[in-house]
């Protein structure tokens, strides 16, 4: 990667990266760089990942002006204080389903800046019963686009591997909407 004032020396983010692979670091500030050429900005609204998402973003130096803000919006209600979802979509769509993803990234984009909001809702560790462990509903919206929607199926590999599972999706599908805008 070119000399960019936003890495540091070693290219990696400074306060995730004792335990984040070096994929998701390089991802992360190649996502951000891309976000600086283009001029567009970026938001989340994380549920499962508790905001890590934010968190990694927030980790490479001299990016502020491409990363807005990030909503982690764990529980149901702070989805809908949050991100203006309704009570009943959550009720009869479930917190963890394609519907609720894609109306998280339509209100963080509808209470942000951003030009590009990623969502992120599912079960990182045990799903209740009835339900898939590791099932992770992703939705990527570029504004005045239709959100794209990823469902991914991680298994029961325990908390920490999905959300590092989740990082790679979301990042991934975020560069794809840059890529696409310009």
């Amino acid at each position: 990667m070119r000399d960019d004032p936003m890495l540091h020396d070693d290219g990696d983010a400074e306060t995730l990266s004792p335990v984040l692979p070096s994929d998701v670091e390089k991802a992360a500030a190649s996502l951000l760089e891309a976000c600086c050429a283009s001029g567009l900005k970026i938001a989340t609204a994380e549920s499962c990942t508790g905001g890590l998402i934010a968190s990694l973003l927030t980790d490479v130096e001299g990016a502020s002006h491409a990363f807005d803000r990030g909503f982690i919006a764990y529980s149901e209600d702070a989805k809908c204080a949050m991100l203006g979802l309704r009570r009943d979509q959550i009720d009869q769509c479930g917190a963890v389903s394609e519907e609720v993803a894609k109306a998280m990234a339509r209100g963080a984009l509808e209470y942000s800046g951003a030009d590009i909001a990623l969502a992120i809702t599912g079960y990182a560790g045990a799903a209740p019963d009835g339900e898939e462990d590791g099932l992770v509903h992703f939705a990527c919206m570029q504004r005045g686009e239709t959100p794209v929607h990823r469902e991914m199926h991680f298994g029961s590999v325990g908390r920490g591997p999905v959300r590092i599972k989740s990082l790679r999706v979301a990042l991934e599908m975020m560069r794809n909407a840059i890529d696409r805008e310009g």
